[in-house]
C-alpha cells in the first residue's frame, strides 16, 4: 500500500454505520495539482480521527498515581492499597493500560465512552484527581497487498509469524538446534505510516448512564452500543454482581495527532473545536 493512500483507504474501506460525524467524511485528495504530496489540514485530520474512534474498540488509558499521603487519607483507600500490595513511591508516576472504548453518545462532541470498573487502578487514579489521556491507533483490518519492504518474507508469513503461528523455517533442522527464537516478527504494514493520536482530558460520569430500567433511556442506549463493540462486556455492565461499574466519558480537552510520515501527513495539535 502506498503511503500516500492511507487517508483515502481509511475513509473508503469502512462501514457507513458509524457516528454521524464519521459517516459524513469526504474523500481527501493526497496530491496537489502538480502531483506533489499535500499534507492534510488539522481539520481533515480531526475527521480521520473521529472515524478511527468510531471504528476502533481498544485504546490505552493513562493516568498518574496520586500522592502517597492522599492515597492513604481515607481508611478505605488504605485498605485497598494494602490488599493490592501497592509499593510506596508511586506518587506522580504514569500508569497506562489497555481499556475498552466506544463512541456511543449522540452529542457529536467526540468524547469516548468508557465502562469504568471501580476496582481498576486507572479509575482509582482518576477518582483521586488524575487527568487522563487516551492513545488510539489505526490498525488495518487486512494486510495491504504492498508495503514498505523490511523483510524478504511474504506479508502473510510475517503476519502469521507475528502471532507465533508460522511453520518452522526448516522442518529438517536437527533436534539439538536451539534456534527456536529466530522468528521474523515484522508487521505486514508500515505502522509508522499509520495514524495515531492522544486525547487528553478528564473522566466524568454520564448522567443516567447506569440506569437501564427504561429501554429507551440513556443507560439502555449506552449498554446496547457498548455491547455491540464489546460483547463480553455484558457481564460487567452497571448493576452487575461482580464489580462496581459505571459508564463515563472522557471529556476531550486537547488532541495531539500523528497522521504518519511527516512529509505527507499532519503532525501536531488539533484544535478541540475541530475535533
Amino acid at each position: 500500500m502506498r503511503p500516500t493512500t492511507i487517508a483515502t483507504t481509511l475513509l473508503s474501506c469502512c462501514s457507513a454505520a458509524t457516528t454521524a460525524a464519521a459517516a459524513a467524511v469526504p474523500t481527501f485528495n493526497n496530491h496537489n495539482d502538480d502531483n506533489t504530496l499535500r499534507i492534510p489540514t488539522s481539520y481533515e485530520s480531526a475527521i480521520l480521527g473521529r472515524r478511527i474512534l468510531a471504528l476502533t474498540p481498544l485504546g490505552t488509558l493513562s493516568t498518574v498515581f496520586p500522592e502517597d499521603k492522599k492515597q492513604e487519607s481515607s481508611e478505605s483507600d488504605g485498605e485497598v492499597s494494602a490488599k493490592e500490595r501497592r509499593p510506596p513511591g508511586l506518587s506522580g508516576l504514569p500508569y497506562g493500560l489497555m481499556e475498552y472504548i466506544a463512541d456511543c453518545e449522540d452529542d457529536d462532541l467526540g468524547n469516548p465512552t468508557i465502562l469504568a470498573i471501580a476496582i481498576g487502578t486507572t479509575f482509582k487514579n482518576a477518582a483521586a484527581g488524575s487527568n487522563v489521556s487516551l492513545a488510539v491507533q489505526w490498525t488495518p483490518p487486512h494486510p495491504p497487498a504492498k508495503r514498505i519492504k523490511s523483510s524478504s518474507s511474504s506479508s502473510i508469513s510475517n503476519w502469521l509469524s507475528y502471532f507465533g503461528l508460522s511453520r518452522a523455517k526448516d522442518e529438517k533442522k536437527d533436534d539439538d538446534d536451539d534456534d527456536d527464537d529466530d522468528r521474523d516478527i515484522s508487521l505486514p504494514y508500515s505502522a509508522a505510516n499509520l495514524p495515531r493520536y492522544s486525547l487528553l482530558g478528564h473522566l466524568e460520569p454520564i448522567p443516567g448512564g447506569d440506569d437501564r430500567s427504561d429501554e429507551k433511556g440513556v443507560g439502555a442506549r449506552l449498554a446496547s452500543c457498548y455491547v455491540r463493540s464489546h460483547p463480553d462486556a455484558r457481564y460487567w455492565l452497571p448493576g452487575n454482581r461482580i464489580h462496581e461499574a459505571h459508564f463515563v466519558r472522557l471529556v476531550v480537552e486537547q488532541v495531539y495527532w500523528v497522521g504518519g510520515f511527516g512529509d505527507r501527513a499532519y503532525i501536531g495539535w488539533i484544535p478541540v473545536e475541530e475535533w
